[in-house]
């Protein structure tokens, strides 16, 4: 069964003999509708948009974490249960801005990714991070709960910001449960003198990951957003955790896949070029395939333009802002009409359905963009209709 899903009604039609033939009427998502007509419009950097509120260590330690030995502030997941008014202000800055779709701030809401702030690392003090590790990880109460805590709580301040600008302007907004890379690789080993070592292992990684989608749908995402891939088979595993969840819960929601690739257009651990990749993943019949973060948006056109002629399912692009630079207030090179006519240019090529930026791009940025892509036509879709 597909992970890209569509709502489905049985009916059943008589025929001239009486006999009853059952019949599935498929109902197409919201989203998918838009992507036929126009190109829609995701979000832009959390990570960089905090920045800009000027935030310092206590105020994501708050008095919940005051006590914390680690520091809080790169925790970015954190500001969710912390500042939770600034989280919803970024999210309403974003929807005003012209976003079709707002992504939750749970980039690193895994117990595996929480664990770099809460649990201290065993190799300063002799010792190594391996599977044994990772299963006190998996199997601690406390990063649990605080995994899906983040997720739930994130995933609801979406959902009141996206339905509460959808009835002020009369368009629909969509919520998608972000899921990032996590800390850890599955594919690749950092003991040099050890190439078959794992720090942790397919199934504890597929575990923190299905914990972490129960809770994205609890609170009440539209969709699912596996992004920002540099390894394919933690990807996988986020994969799998999907179809098991809806497998076993009942409920399905469109999955979007995006991967973050190096110069020469591979996924930058697992090393898949562009076609490679969407081999890998097409089978699971994902909303939207496309790329993010990683290169600024002048050097991913060729490989977009790939990933354009080879996948049948929509293509996201949401490139970071060029190149990091610390002089610049959001620290990234590209102001916002740049974004703007880069990502009007991938529109003309014929290249993308869904368009946003990466790091380094403020509301400003997705305003621009926003702006710059009205009226282009979005890229042509195949046959979409959904297996259900």
């Amino acid at each position: 069964m597909a992970l890209r899903t569509t709502m489905g009604a049985r009916t059943h039609r008589a025929t001239s003999e009486g006999h009853q033939i059952e019949m599935t009427t498929i109902h197409q998502h919201p989203l998918e509708k838009i992507l036929e007509n126009r190109i829609a419009i995701i979000d832009g950097a959390m990570g960089t948009t905090i920045r800009t509120y000027g935030m310092k260590e206590a105020d994501i330690r708050g008095d919940r974490f005051k006590d914390s030995t680690k520091d809080m502030l790169n925790n970015g997941d954190l500001f969710s249960l912390t500042q939770p008014k600034m989280i919803c202000d970024i999210h309403r800055r974003f929807l005003e801005a012209g976003a079709d779709i707002i992504e939750t701030n749970t980039f690193g809401a895994t117990s595996i990714t929480q664990s770099e702030f809460f649990v201290d690392d065993p190799r300063e003090h002799g010792g190594r991070k391996d599977p044994e590790f990772y299963q006190k990880i998996i199997d601690d109460p406390m990063l649990s709960n605080l995994a899906w805590e983040i997720n739930e709580q994130s995933a609801k301040q979406c959902r009141e910001w996206a339905d509460r600008v959808a009835n002020e302007t009369g368009r629909q907004r969509f919520v998608a449960g972000a899921i990032g890379p996590l800390t850890v690789s599955l594919s690749n080993s950092p003991d040099a003198d050890d190439a078959g070592f794992r720090v942790v292992t397919f199934d504890q990684v597929k575990t923190a990951y299905a914990e972490q989608v129960r809770a994205l749908i609890a609170g009440g995402s539209d969709l699912l957003l596996v992004e920002t891939i540099f390894d394919s088979l933690n990807a996988k595993a986020a994969l799998v955790a999907i179809r098991e969840v809806f497998d076993e819960d009942g409920k399905q929601l469109p999955v979007m896949i995006s991967a973050a690739v190096g110069r020469g257009g591979e996924t930058m651990i697992s090393a898949q070029t562009t076609e490679a990749f969407w081999n890998a993943v097409k089978h699971v019949k994902p909303l939207s395939i496309g790329l993010n973060c990683s290169l600024g948006p002048d050097l991913m056109y060729p490989f977009l333009e790939e990933l354009s002629e080879k996948a049948d399912v929509a293509i996201s692009c949401y490139p970071n802002a060029g190149l990091p630079n610390p002089l610049s207030v959001t620290g990234f090179d590209l102001e916002p009409e740049d974004m703007a006519r880069y990502l009007r240019d991938f529109a003309k090529g014929g290249l993308i359905n869904i368009a946003g930026g990466c790091c380094g791009n403020t509301p400003e940025h997705i305003a621009a963009i926003a702006k710059a892509l009205e009226g282009q036509p979005p890229r042509k879709l195949g046959q979409i209709e959904v297996a259900a």
